[in-house]
């Protein structure tokens, strides 16, 4: 399957949808828009102040203590001359994660005894799943502050094999990419003249210390093929080269069935050919 490639007629036409959804359901206040410094929070701002302009466009940056890749969010704000904040989220993960803790502790004979639910014995997931969901917490109560709207920042290659953090990133009031893959939305911010490094960007959560596809197991490309049905659904895992049949990304995408059914945002929708090429905003 070759490259989607975005045309500039659907980058005008994503423009234009954004202008409309937002005459009908902001015109107040700024698009409120975490910057992670990945290329989805980059192209979703870049559309906005194309479609809004650049001071109806607000940037929050979120580091949870040090993050590594900071300078990254700062240099698109910088390059897209947007309004930007900077919360560390820290103090409220720390103390989020201390109350958790403590309520197992406090717990410990009644659930050895049954009478308590018993808590997980790897918290890697509990703790991850924090930051995003204090992020999206500060996001709306900065965008209330301000009249403002949530744009969520997914994309389709997450979504469909839930990749996400269900009431973290996976929500918002506008979802403009969530209807492209990895792909489309690098072409996209080709088409923005988005900065090079920040466009090719490769995907991770800023949680892990994983790429996206390390933690899959699976790359983005492969989600692509059996997300629209295409040929040679044999895939390859990115850590051992072995085969995984595309069935291995089908039950992912069931598994996760739930988080899509729960959070469905609005977005924009795109008509694609046989090919999956996208031809037009619907």
């Amino acid at each position: 399957m070759n490259n989607t490639i975005i045309s500039k007629e659907v980058k005008d036409q994503i423009i234009q949808n954004i202008r409309n959804w937002w005459t009908v359901n902001g015109e107040i206040g700024p698009a409120v828009i975490g910057i992670s410094g990945g290329k989805d929070s980059s192209v979703v701002a870049a559309l906005c102040v194309e479609a809004l302009g650049k001071d109806k466009v607000l940037g929050v940056l979120m580091p949870d203590g040090t993050q590594k890749d900071i300078d990254d969010s700062k240099k698109l704000c910088k390059h897209l001359k947007i309004n930007n904040v900077e919360v560390d989220i820290s103090a409220i993960t720390l103390h989020f994660n201390k109350l958790i803790h403590d309520i197992a502790n406090s717990h410990v004979k009644e659930a050895r005894a049954g009478k308590f639910p018993r808590p997980r014995i790897d918290f890697e997931r509990r703790t991850t799943n924090i930051p995003p969901r204090v992020r999206m917490t500060m996001l709306y109560a900065i965008a209330q502050n301000y009249d403002g709207r949530v744009i969520n920042t997914s994309n389709a290659s997450e979504s469909y094999v839930g990749f996400g953090t269900l009431y973290g990133d996976t929500v918002g009031d506008f979802a403009p990419i969530k209807n492209l893959f990895v792909d489309e939305v690098v072409e996209l911010g080709k088409l923005l003249k988005l900065p090079k490094d920040l466009v090719e960007k490769v995907p991770a959560d800023g949680l892990t210390d994983k790429t996206d596809e390390d933690n899959l197991g699976f790359t983005y490309a492969d989600v692509k093929k059996v997300a629209l049905k295409c040929d040679d659904w044999q895939v390859r895992s990115p850590a051992s080269d072995r085969l995984i049949p595309f069935a291995d990304i089908e039950r992912k995408h069931k598994a996760t069935a739930f988080k899509r059914k729960i959070v469905n945002v609005p977005g924009i929708e795109f008509y694609r050919d046989k090919n999956g090429v996208i031809v037009s905003v619907k």
